[in-house]
C-alpha cells in the first residue's frame, strides 16, 4: 500500500499539464472522414458532438394525467 500512493501521485502530477496536441515525431493527423472536404484540426477531433453528449432533458411534469389500464399486465400463471 505505501508503494501505491507515490505511484498514484505522479500519474495525477502528470494530469495538470495543459498544452496544444500534437501528433506523435514522424506521425501525422488521421486522414480526411470519407466524404469530408479537409481534414479536421486537432481541436475540432477534440470537441464531442450532440450525438456523442446530448443536452439533457430537464423538462419536469407539467400535468399529471391518469395511466391508462395495460391489457398485458396480467398476473402470472
Amino acid at each position: 500500500m505505501k508503494r501505491l500512493i507515490p505511484v498514484v501521485a505522479l500519474a495525477l502530477a502528470g494530469c495538470g499539464a495543459a498544452k496544444e496536441l500534437q501528433p506523435a515525431e514522424g506521425a501525422s493527423l488521421p486522414p480526411a472522414p470519407y466524404g469530408a472536404k479537409a481534414t479536421p484540426t486537432p481541436e475540432q477531433l477534440l470537441t464531442p458532438t450532440t450525438q456523442q453528449r446530448p443536452q439533457r432533458s430537464d423538462e419536469l411534469l407539467k400535468s399529471s394525467e391518469q395511466r391508462r389500464s395495460d391489457e398485458f399486465d396480467l398476473p402470472p400463471n
